[in-house]
Order: C-alpha cells, then sequence, then structure tokens
C-alpha cells in the first residue's frame, strides 16, 4: 500500500487531501510544517509528498530543498499544492525539486490521477 505525506499548517486542508487519499486506499502521515515533515520522513517510507508553500518555521520551498538531499528522498515524488498561482510560485516550485504543482483545492479526480501517473506506475 502506498504512502503520501501531506505538508499544511491547515488542518481543514490535511484532513480534506486525507480523506480523498484514504478513499483510495492509501496510508497518510500528516505534517504541519516543513520541519515536523522532514523529522517525519527519517521515519517514514513515503510515496509522495503532498506540500503547501506557506507555512511557518519552514515553508514548502525550503522542506522540498531539503527533502532532496536525503538519499532516500532525492526522487520520492513531490506535488505543490497551494494557494499561491502565480507563474513565478510555479518556477520557485520547480527550481526547488516539485514534481507537480497545482492550485487548492485539488479536485478528487485530479488527485487521482496524479497518484496513478506517480505513484502506482
Amino acid at each position: 500500500m502506498a504512502t503520501v505525506m501531506i505538508v499544511d499548517d491547515s488542518k481543514t486542508v490535511r484532513n480534506y487531501h486525507g480523506t480523498i487519499l484514504k478513499s483510495m486506499g492509501i496510508d497518510i502521515v500528516e505534517a504541519e510544517n516543513g520541519m515536523e515533515a522532514l523529522e517525519k520522513s527519517l521515519d517514514n517510507s513515503v510515496d509522495l509528498y503532498l506540500v503547501d508553500v506557506n507555512m511557518p518555521i519552514m515553508d514548502g520551498y525550503s522542506f522540498i530543498q531539503d527533502l532532496r538531499k536525503q538519499a532516500a528522498n532525492k526522487f520520492v515524488p513531490v506535488i505543490m499544492v497551494t494557494t499561491q498561482a502565480k507563474d513565478e510560485d510555479k518556477i520557485n516550485a520547480y527550481k526547488v525539486g516539485a514534481n507537480l504543482f497545482e492550485t487548492k483545492p485539488i479536485k478528487p479526480d485530479q488527485l487521482q490521477t496524479y497518484i496513478d501517473m506517480l505513484v502506482m506506475a
């Protein structure tokens, strides 16, 4: 079974993504910020990360940069899911190592497509 880590400071967003993922039979790990996610990434085998941009303590860009420094997570897929929708935000996400960029709220069928493409393939 696949495991997805949801990294977002909003409990509502974590619950929303978690409900969608659990309905697909996917295990989830939650983190409220990038620092907590980095710590949990060391103790969990994660198949995909859903990451917000704006979070306290460590933002999504910094998290992805640090995640990519870990040998075990160098190539694990990351989808940045955020309210930030400028081209600059997308470019920055890809520069730090995100595989995909989506604006909130991500639609369940779109998330399913990404899971199929990045995790189940």
